[in-house]
């Protein structure tokens, strides 16, 4: 039982909630990865997604309907627990932590790429500590700091991509003073509009899901929600619309403005095109804006990973330290811990700075496909087994269940199959089988522990 003075404090407010998710999930995965999307399915990108943002939105009202019924910050783990079974609550939980910290590496790997966008010199390895030590230092604080600090940087995110967006639109109709107008041609120009037909936008889905990864953590804010029965829906149902909102309306003015193959991936996609386009100071503003966003999404991810251990330490699936808070209600342990092995991410980016992100994207990508089969099967179970009177009185159902269900459940699948094909991603798809091992043994000796 969670002792008074260790429980975590509901002060997030719902403007809060509605941008900490948007935190998640705008971040490296647009103002970075997008390069690699592009390379990979050409202009037809835009159409992975839209089919991407589909399916997370059927992932998160099958979450927010368990979330509203019960809301905890214990979230999809407390809901395997209940409705699954002891050791899928004990793997979503442990796999949900290691998926945000592959997350968190992945921010933290491109954080030195922007960095030396002003200061070459600079090793990224360097920018990748600070960064880490002033995010961990934010994440020790009251949670209404924390969201307060959050919403700023995700409103400098959100901001920067309508600006963007307005801009690119001005550029594609009109033109500026040192270009003309470049309108749409570049969406079917150099080999058409899908270059590298469906398997080229299958593989561009793969880094459009981990962009997407971190609406859930709409899940995990509901136990520190003054009102989640209101805002859970309210922030699942805004959310979703936004995040296609901006992702679709940059890829489109991207790929309009540049010719999809002229972005390298050397730089952010977003810095790049207005280098290109001639734009004086235009790229270092932006060049700010995704360093931004990328300590936003790492800020997200340590948020989630510390309330994650603090959850599993309180249902008897992590050590007991792990559920302690501090005056402030910060789980503390839970973040300095999270903090430690996200350091990991340093040394990658400083043996591997070229390739770190790539690798450490595709074990990401592995640990949050098993989360959303997680959280599928358990909402599936957890209707099921639902009395017929509560099934009725559930106030925020997912909309098609459970054949949507089971499409979700058959895009996962898929989505494992096409990584299969890419190279940087079969390490991944390696790892998760052992990893899946790894949490079944821990279970083991927790249960053993537990009963000695």
């Amino acid at each position: 039982m969670t002792e008074p003075d260790q429980q975590l404090h509901r002060s997030l407010r719902n403007r809060h909630i509605q941008l900490i998710a948007l935190g998640g999930a705008i971040g490296t995965g647009l103002f970075y990865g997008a390069a690699d999307s592009i390379a990979a399915a050409g202009p037809a990108v835009i159409v992975s997604y839209l089919v991407g943002g589909m399916v997370i939105y059927l992932i998160m009202r099958a979450l927010g309907e368990m979330s509203v019924h019960n809301p905890t910050s214990g979230a999809f783990s407390e809901y395997a627990h209940r409705w699954w079974g002891d050791l899928p609550g004990f793997i979503s939980g442990w796999n949900y932590w290691f998926n945000y910290i592959f997350v968190s590496m992945a921010e933290l790997s491109v954080v030195g790429i922007y960095i030396n966008y002003w200061f070459p010199a600079v090793p990224r390895c360097v920018s990748a500590a600070v960064l880490l030590i002033i995010v961990t230092t934010v994440n020790l604080l009251h949670v209404r700091a924390y969201g307060e600090v959050e919403f700023w940087f995700a409103i400098i995110k959100v901001v920067a991509i309508i600006a963007m967006i307005v801009l690119g639109l001005w550029i594609i109709f009109f033109g500026t003073h040192s270009t003309s107008a470049t309108g749409i041609g570049n969406l079917w120009r150099n080999d058409g509009f899908s270059p590298h037909g469906v398997t080229g936008m299958l593989a561009g889905i793969i880094i459009v899901m981990f962009s997407f990864g971190g609406t859930e953590l709409i899940g995990i804010t509901a136990g520190e929600a003054e009102d989640p029965q209101r805002s859970i829906p309210r922030a699942i149902n805004r959310v979703v619309g936004r995040i296609l909102l901006f992702y679709v309306g940059a890829l489109i003015v991207m790929v309009a403005i540049v010719p999809w193959t002229k972005i390298d991936g050397n730089a952010s996609p977003f810095v790049q095109i207005f280098d290109l386009v001639g734009i004086p100071g235009a790229a270092a503003i932006l060049n700010l804006v995704v360093l931004t966003a990328a300590i936003s999404a790492y800020n997200s991810g340590l948020y989630a990973n510390g309330r994650m251990l603090h959850a599993l330490a309180h249902q008897g699936d992590a050590p007991a330290f792990l559920g302690k808070v501090n005056k402030a209600g910060s789980p503390w342990a839970g973040v300095l811990l999270s903090s430690a092995v996200t350091a990991i991410a340093v040394v990658v980016v400083g043996l591997l700075p070229e390739q770190a992100f790539v690798y450490i994207m595709s074990i990401a990508m592995i640990a949050a496909i098993i989360n959303w089969a997680t959280i599928i099967i358990t909402q599936m179970l957890f209707r099921r087994r639902l009395d017929p009177e509560s099934r009725s009185e559930l106030r925020f159902t997912m909309p098609g269940a459970p054949v949507t269900n089971w499409i979700v459940l058959a895009f996962l699948v898929l989505m494992v199959v096409v990584m299969t094909t890419m190279p940087p991603y079969r390490i991944a798809v390696a790892i998760g089988p052992i990893w899946l091992a790894v949490l079944g043994l821990g279970w083991q000796l927790s249960r053993r522990r537990q009963t000695l």
